[in-house]
């Protein structure tokens, strides 16, 4: 292989690894510190390990209910879950609901953000999202969940890499920066096609479950973008975990109101 071909390779290869490590708690050693352009790239295959995480979940899914009921087994996955990723989107959920929270300055917000300690209403927002992911867990259609449990974590690492493209970046310095500065159209739509892909194999020839929910994932998303933006003058890191946790839920509730009242555009 020409020199020149083999950089690119390995460049490709960094920055799938580099968004290994960046989204999950997997162990992945990489010989040196990520630069900005390495975090940029790395966007464009969140939904890749997004995939990877739907399929770790899949497969516990299948082991847990050997052994287990269903109510039982939807728990462990969600545990897994934020095992996966530790608990990072949750923790950008939190912060983003704490800041939210009140008659504050953008400034006083990003303060708020920033301090490590959980408020009321950052663990009054994970409880809710878990709990309505449990939820709608549990009414999952049992011939679906290995299709849905692979597209949900996709499609919401989708959501963040479309939030960081198209949005402003609130705060001048911070770890989003970095994607955000780096972020350009080739990483979206390779993302775009990643994920569109997904949806059209997740479920069959004809089946518009798919498309419909990406639909829906791209309008809840870009409505909290814009609550996020006129909140806290751009997006921030937390707030991208806090699509993440969204989009995740969309997901799911879209799924069981196909499955509700159209049982058609699904199977």
């Amino acid at each position: 292989m020409p020199k020149r071909e083999y950089r690119k390779e390995n460049r490709k290869t960094t920055s799938f690894l580099a968004a290994i490590q960046l989204l999950t708690s997997i162990p992945i050693p990489l010989k040196s510190e990520l630069t900005q352009e390495q975090l940029g790239r790395a966007t464009a295959y969140f939904p890749i390990v997004g995939l990877i995480i739907g399929g770790i979940l899949a497969g516990l899914n299948w082991v847990f209910n050997l052994v287990m009921p269903t109510p039982v087994t939807n728990a462990l996955l969600i545990v897994s879950l934020v095992l996966l990723t530790g608990a990072m989107h949750l923790d950008g959920l939190s912060d983003t609901c704490d800041g939210m929270a009140g008659h504050k300055t953008v400034e006083e917000r990003w303060k708020v953000m920033h301090d490590s300690h959980a408020g009321a209403f950052g663990v009054v927002g994970i409880i809710l999202v878990l709990l309505v992911q449990y939820a709608v867990l549990n009414n999952i259609p049992a011939d679906k969940m290995t299709a849905v449990l692979l597209f949900m974590p996709a499609a919401s690492r989708w959501a963040m890499v479309y939030a960081i493209y198209a949005f402003p970046y609130a705060r001048p310095t911070g770890l989003g920066t970095a994607y955000k500065a780096a972020t350009h159209w080739p990483q979206f739509i390779f993302a775009t096609i990643i994920t569109l892909a997904a949806a059209g194999a997740l479920f069959p020839l004809l089946n518009v479950t798919g498309f419909l929910l990406i639909g829906g994932i791209l309008i809840i998303t870009t409505a909290l973008a814009f609550y996020f933006k006129h909140k806290f003058a751009g997006l921030t890191g937390d707030t991208y975990g806090a699509i993440n946790e969204i989009a995740q839920a969309t997901a799911l509730i879209g799924v069981v109101i196909i499955a509700k009242v159209g049982a058609g555009l699904i199977g």
